[in-house]
């Protein structure tokens, strides 16, 4: 056994050295780009407690007024509790794998949609029970791959905004095709209806040859039309569509 007061007498003492691991170039603005579009981001750590509190304030997840947690604490916790505490919680630091599980469990059950970011083996299950999981394409294992619906090729958490503003884009694009088709549709069978029957031979203004070109015309250029708009950032003002 050592006796460190053999040793420490007589010191000098000459300095403190710290190790700070930046933030990515990207991400403050990411996570609020995600915020503003109605996500709410949330941080689940094996780091101190400190340390985690730390890296989220400086990239604006963990706020005032939101509740940060150690794992052991949080699993803890019964039902209607975690129910409570989820709502505002932002930062779950200590946390064992079984514990980010859980919380992505406890928030589907509350009716939410939950996206996951994971590159361990370790992060399988929370990507694999979340709606949408998120794994990263360098330092992810392919364990992580397998369980994940998206792959980020640069690791890099920027590319979730550009996902979100892409599923919003198709999501418009599938909305604005149906309500032109249902507009023309509805346009040129009543055009070919009522033509029939103010028509004294009772034939129509369309031909069915006419008609299937119209239709052929309307449906290729509208889907090129507006199928193919890319998404722009005004796309992130707006609240989540909501599941019904």
């Amino acid at each position: 056994q050592a006796e460190f007061s053999d040793v420490l007498k007589d010191m000098t003492f000459l300095g403190v050295v710290g190790i700070h691991d930046p933030l990515r170039e990207g991400v403050k603005e990411a996570v609020l780009a995600c915020q503003k579009a109605g996500v709410f981001v949330r941080m689940v750590t094996g780091d101190n407690i400190q340390t985690a509190k730390a890296i989220a304030e400086e990239c604006g997840i963990y706020t005032e007024g939101g509740v940060a947690m150690e794992g052991p604490e949080f699993r803890k916790l019964k039902r209607k509790e975690m129910d409570q505490i989820i709502p505002k919680l932002q930062v779950l630091a200590r946390s064992s794998p079984d514990d980010k599980r859980i919380l992505v469990k406890r928030l589907k059950e509350l009716g939410e949609t939950v996206a996951v970011t994971g590159d361990g083996t370790n992060d399988a299950p929370a990507l694999k029970m979340a709606d949408v999981g998120f794994s990263m394409g360098i330092a992810g294992t392919e364990v992580a791959k397998e369980a994940s619906a998206i792959i980020l090729m640069d690791d890099n958490f920027s590319s979730i905004v550009k996902a979100l503003m892409w599923g919003r884009a198709v999501n418009d694009a599938v909305k604005k095709f149906l309500q032109f088709q249902l507009t023309v549709n509805i346009t040129a069978v009543t055009l070919a209806f009522v033509s029939a029957v103010a028509s004294s031979d009772e034939t129509s203004v369309l031909t069915a040859v006419q008609l299937l070109w119209v239709n052929l015309i309307m449906d290729t250029l509208a889907a090129l039309a507006l199928a193919t708009d890319p998404p722009t950032l005004s796309i992130l003002d707006r609240k989540p569509d909501p599941k019904s």
